[in-house]
């Protein structure tokens, strides 16, 4: 009777064993479906439009592209960060290592779009020669597009910032020395093109260049060349870096239509970077 007593709670407890076995291979083989739609954050001007040529090329691959656009530049990645949006295309990599250490988050880069050169431009000057001693010169204020500002400043020779520092990193207070004792301003980047009116000439990114009717090629006085780092990225959280989704929409952004949009659209004004 013992025997058997014993057989029976040796064969109830491997059979639980089995049943926990079980469940736990399946809720570990268990694979989340690939999702179908997705939300991508963008600034107006060329962000915004050529993302409706990307939206066309995902939706052959079946995915879905919900476009959200917002005003700045900070918004995009704090959106991003919280998880209210999926992946965001608007930055380069500097301003998104800038965002990162100032507010502690870890949002990476999986692909390269474009090179979005950023331009000076002036309502009252023909040429950078003429921008006279003492000028009024607004630049953005966020830390990466500042720095770079900053960088083609001093490429114009109107200002030396202190060699020790990266270039990323530079401020108004890295200016050693200020030959043409310029009046430096730091705005919004959103609103740069209104100061043209207020100003000898401004620094803007080219999203709000071209939302302003502005042509690098075209009506800048200086431009970066194609030496410059600051390529425009996809941005997603670390732990998305492998979503099969996401990587779907960079193959889309990464399209030979998309590098034909960009190079009849904006000749001159943005270079695909992949």
């Amino acid at each position: 009777m013992k025997l058997k007593i014993i057989a029976s709670i040796v064969l109830t407890l491997s059979i639980a064993a089995s049943m926990l076995t079980g469940c736990g291979l399946q809720s570990r083989s268990a694979v989340q479906p690939e999702k179908k739609e997705i939300t991508v954050g963008v600034t107006p001007g060329s962000s915004d439009q050529i993302m409706e040529i990307v939206t066309q090329e995902a939706a052959k691959q079946g995915l879905t592209v919900h476009v959200k656009t917002f005003s700045d530049y900070i918004t995009p990645d704090q959106a991003l960060a919280n998880g209210d949006i999926d992946l965001n295309s608007f930055q380069h990599q500097p301003f998104l290592d800038a965002f990162n250490e100032k507010n502690g988050t870890q949002l990476i880069s999986i692909g390269k779009t474009y090179l979005a050169p950023l331009a000076l431009y002036s309502h009252t000057y023909k040429s950078a020669a003429d921008i006279p001693d003492g000028a009024a010169i607004a630049i953005p204020n966020d830390p990466s597009n500042g720095g770079r500002a900053l960088q083609l400043l001093q490429k114009q020779g109107w200002i030396q910032l202190a060699p020790d520092k990266s270039a990323t990193k530079v401020t108004v207070q890295d200016i050693v020395a200020n030959p043409k004792h310029l009046h430096i301003i730091e705005l919004e980047a959103a609103q740069l093109p209104r100061s043209l009116d207020d100003t000898d000439a401004a620094v803007i990114n080219a999203g709000y260049a071209i939302s302003a009717g502005l042509n690098s090629k075209r009506d800048s006085i200086a431009v970066e060349d194609n030496t410059s780092p600051y390529v425009n990225i996809i941005a997603a959280r670390p732990e998305d870096k492998d979503n099969p989704a996401y990587l779907k929409f960079v193959k889309a952004f990464q399209s030979d239509a998309v590098k034909q949009y960009i190079n009849e659209h904006f000749a001159g004004e943005l270079e695909p970077a992949w």
